[in-house]
């Protein structure tokens, strides 16, 4: 009685964990946007923009070294194999459309910061 009791708090514990946003976005991009006024303050924004599609690349990349790992050694992951790839590209998908909106609003910003001069 009393393993079943630590194992659902466990289980709980876990689910609660899983839902749980891992890297929050640490400032309010929106505010952020309707603040900027200046060359200065556009171009900070385009940095920031920039560097999220930087993050997101990397990710890209790594999950596109993981897709090849399960292409490679399918018999080993066995019946997830299918799985596991599809999951790769659509993260791979997401990482790349993400990064682009990324790089297209530091490019918008970088023209802003033009015409604020």
């Amino acid at each position: 009685m009393k393993s079943r009791t630590v194992l659902a708090v466990l289980a709980t514990l876990g689910l609660l964990a899983s839902c749980a946003q891992i890297d929050p976005h640490p400032m309010d991009m929106t505010r952020a946007e309707q603040a900027a006024k200046t060359s200065a303050d556009h171009n900070a924004l385009a940095n920031h923009y920039e560097a999220a599609a930087r993050a997101l690349q990397a990710k890209a990349k790594a999950e596109k070294r993981e897709l090849a790992e399960y292409e490679r050694h399918a018999p080993y992951y066995g019946r997830m194999t299918e799985d596991l790839k599809e999951h790769s590209t659509a993260l791979i998908r997401v990482y790349e459309e993400a990064a682009e909106k990324n790089m297209s609003m530091a490019k918008s910003h970088r023209r802003m910061a033009e015409q604020a001069r």
